[in-house]
């Protein structure tokens, strides 16, 4: 089967960046079908902060909420709508629909991007390709939430700033590696290109990865993680204003730090 022959089905949520995502697998690749989660979940049962709570925040810290949302305004203008393929909405990726339609459209691979975390029996579907994730973090350093380039910047580790395609697993961006990559963002003149650089970096590392795994004829990588250091989970719950405020205090002193160890990444083959 040639390679435009070979069929992608997308999962993945219904955001401006996975759109554009989708919109660039399909000019490169045979995109036979989107399944868009739409998050229609059940809300948490933790405390909750109020509204006055959520506007003194959203006003502190407003050059890093306004960073993502100028982000997913440019990808809205740049993308302003779907692929023309087959496109199945449901509230959550897990809905058992997501597997029936991907086998209609007869999927060779699977790309996950942006969705709820994917539990069996879904994980286990079987695609002869397989099913991929991306990670926008460096794994295993940086795993979870909520934006991993923001933790790396609070936590002053640069060197950790970076994107990861890995097969999926029921875990948290625990999948054994295909690829994974750095990204110096200390350049950049706003949180606003940090966070479009890292974007458009994860959206080009996907593209290569997919074109590489349709197209390669031995064993595709897939490293373990755990073979390549212990790395850091983060939860949206651990993300409180002192992180926030770490973050735009090295922001702003970006330019004194000079550390960027070597570190273990995971390249492509003949890339």
């Amino acid at each position: 089967m040639e390679l435009k022959d070979k069929k992608i089905v997308i999962w993945c949520g219904d955001a401006p960046n996975q759109r554009a995502l989708a919109c660039k697998i399909a000019a490169q690749f045979n995109l036979a079908g989107i399944v868009l989660d739409e998050h229609k979940v059940t809300a948490s049962k933790h405390k909750q902060p109020s509204f006055f709570q959520k506007l003194v925040d959203r006003f502190r810290f407003a050059k890093i909420y306004g960073a993502w949302k100028n982000l997913m305004g440019y990808y809205n203008s740049q993308y302003p709508s779907w692929p023309n393929v087959p496109v199945l909405r449901v509230p959550t990726v897990n809905d058992e629909r997501t597997a029936l339609f991907t086998k209609e459209q007869g999927a060779d691979l699977v790309v996950v991007s942006g969705t709820a975390l994917i539990k069996k029996p879904l994980v286990s579907l079987q695609v002869p390709a397989g099913i991929i994730n991306l990670h926008t973090g460096l794994s295993p350093y940086v795993k979870g939430g909520p934006n991993c380039t923001n933790w790396c910047i609070a936590n002053n580790e640069w060197h950790l700033v970076g994107n990861t395609i890995m097969w999926l697993n029921a875990g948290i961006d625990s999948g054994n590696i295909i690829t994974t990559e750095r990204l110096d963002i200390r350049q950049a003149k706003s949180l606003n290109e940090a966070h479009l650089r890292v974007m458009e970096h994860a959206h080009d590392l996907y593209i290569r990865c997919i074109g590489y795994l349709l197209s390669t004829s031995g064993t595709p990588n897939s490293i373990p993680q755990n073979s390549i250091a212990e790395g850091n989970l983060y939860l949206t719950k651990m993300w409180t204003a002192a992180q926030r405020k770490a973050l735009l205090a090295n922001w702003r002193s970006r330019a004194n730090n000079r550390n960027f160890p070597d570190i273990k990444t995971v390249p492509l083959p003949n890339a």
